[in-house]
């Protein structure tokens, strides 16, 4: 008999924590779909609010040199040298849709160039080198193909390396440069995505549901700091990796992200350039201060625009101050040789 009450006994409390843990299980299933719809409900309101304040999504495509390009393009082209703008990693052309209004009144054509490979043209890229110094070839061809002979180019993250291998070779199509938290000499790639890249292998052959996680860690890596603008920045950068073929682009992205690109160009870019420079950059970016300090010592940038408590999206999170200096580079551009003057250290 006692045998028997201890078997009930000992029934019931697993019983009992049978219980316990399906409540727990229940419980976290109704947090994480709660935070599921709070951030889906954050998203929408963000989504409502770009509509309203931000570039639209002007797309247009082109075949060169065998490749579909694709870019958006703002304003009329006219005699004033266009502003021509660089992405990154894991981002496409609509990173810069807070920036681009803010250039509206300078009469200006603003044009934000789609890196090969990336954003919605990811499968141009699949079977294509698509590093550093293949992007700034394909560049320039679409360049000539728009018939520009000089821009004022600003880049941001792997768009800023590219426009330094334009430096360092074609320094004559550049009339003006910002660079806006870029990689250079050794700073890059971020731990997530050098990590994506030793994984690719498994990565390229995941379902797009399973790339998600990875791909929402590779921009809480690299961060913002406006969280209204982080969730929709990361609902909308989603979009191109959600098809298919998204996680096979992915998975070459990271393949073809190397230090080694930047170390390359950095002996060629020039101590003395003949053309304005600036650099903007966040003090708490992954892609370290310290590094764009060496850089702007390189190119002989007096100054550095700092954004204090800025991470590394800041076209994103601080658009007023990245087109404050696209501004002034216009104007620094139209007025001609350069006469000095950067922006001050911190803003």
């Amino acid at each position: 008999m006692a045998r028997d009450i201890s078997s009930q006994e000992r029934s019931h409390g697993r019983s009992r924590r049978r219980s316990h843990k399906g409540r727990w299980a229940l419980a976290g299933l109704a947090a994480s779909m709660a935070w599921a719809s709070w951030q889906k409900r954050q998203a929408l309101k963000a989504s409502r609010h770009d509509r309203l304040n931000t570039a639209p999504e002007l797309s247009r495509s082109a075949m060169v040199n065998g490749i579909l390009m694709r870019w958006e393009e703002h304003g009329e082209r006219n005699d004033q040298p266009p502003v021509v703008m660089l992405h990154g990693i894991p981002t496409n052309p609509r990173i810069w849709r807070h920036v681009i209004p803010r250039l509206a009144d300078t009469g200006v054509c603003c044009l934000a160039w789609e890196l090969v490979g990336f954003g919605w043209s990811i499968n141009e890229g699949l079977e294509r080198d698509i590093s550093v110094a293949a992007q700034a070839d394909y560049f320039i061809a679409w360049l000539d193909h728009q018939q520009i002979e000089r821009a004022t180019l600003v880049g941001h993250d792997i768009g800023g390396g590219v426009l330094q291998a334009l430096l360092a070779l074609h320094p004559e199509r550049i009339a003006g440069l910002v660079l806006v938290d870029s990689v250079a000499f050794d700073n890059w790639p971020v731990p997530a995505v050098a990590t994506a890249a030793q994984m690719a292998g498994i990565i390229e052959k995941l379902p797009p549901a399973l790339l998600r996680p990875i791909f929402h860690t590779a921009l809480a890596n690299l961060g913002h700091d406006n969280t209204r603008r982080e969730i929709r920045s990361a609902a909308l950068l989603w979009g191109p990796y959600s098809q298919p073929t998204g996680p096979a682009g992915f998975a070459h992205q990271a393949r073809c992200m190397s230090a080694a690109q930047t170390q390359a160009i950095a002996p060629r870019l020039p101590l003395s350039p003949t053309m304005p420079i600036a650099m903007v950059w966040g003090d708490q970016d992954p892609l370290t201060l310290a590094s764009a300090e060496r850089l702007a010592t390189r190119l002989s940038v007096p100054t550095i625009r700092r954004i204090p408590g800025g991470h590394h999206f800041n076209p994103e999170d601080h658009p007023d101050i990245v087109a404050d200096e696209v501004r002034r580079m216009i104007t620094r551009v139209a007025q001609g040789p350069d006469t000095g003057g950067l922006s001050d250290t911190v803003v």
